[in-house]
């Protein structure tokens, strides 16, 4: 989110109206303030069981935010088709691997446990079906000998920083046209 954020001036086609988590604890929460964006949270855990809840309570700060453009980065709740359907193709998501390789979670380990030689990171349109948009643009890293799971997450993470508000920038300009690094 702060690499976004960052990257959001001078010639930038898009602006941050609204940082939205569903942690209330999210150190991104307090970077934005401090950068003059407006937040939000809207704590999952107090809607236990309730997803449309969440959804409905998360909707409301979207909503008035009017946001153009909604950039999902570490917002680790899934989202229902309606709430998705809801903001179509104007949604975007990053996802550390190379899509369609491993959607979900613990990518990393399952492109080590692979053999794969190579993983990195995906950002793509968010659809109701998990992982699945169209790709915007994808950044490969190595897979070295001796990597862990977290030594490759930290390489992707640098790549990911890259990407998305590259992919953003194309994006906001009418560009969908995917980019490809590494």
């Amino acid at each position: 989110m702060l690499r976004l954020v960052e990257d959001m001036h001078g010639d930038h086609p898009a602006r941050p109206v609204l940082v939205a988590s569903n942690d209330p604890q999210a150190a991104g929460l307090i970077r934005a303030a401090d950068l003059g964006i407006p937040t939000t949270a809207v704590d999952h855990r107090d809607y236990r069981g309730d997803r449309a809840g969440f959804e409905a309570a998360l909707l409301q700060p979207l909503l008035a935010a009017e946001p153009d453009i909604i950039c999902l980065a570490g917002f680790m709740r899934i989202l229902t088709p309606d709430f998705v359907s809801r903001f179509a193709g104007r949604m975007l998501n990053i996802h550390p691997s190379l899509l369609p390789k491993y959607p979900g979670l613990h990518t990393h380990a399952r492109a080590i446990e692979a053999g794969d030689a190579e993983a990195g990171a995906t950002v793509h349109e968010v659809i109701p079906e998990l992982d699945a948009g169209p790709i915007l643009g994808q950044a490969r890293v190595p897979i070295l000998p001796g990597d862990t799971a977290d030594t490759l997450a930290a390489r992707v993470l640098v790549e990911e920083h890259r990407l998305y508000p590259a992919v953003l920038r194309r994006f906001a300009a009418g560009n969908r046209s995917p980019i490809v690094k590494g």
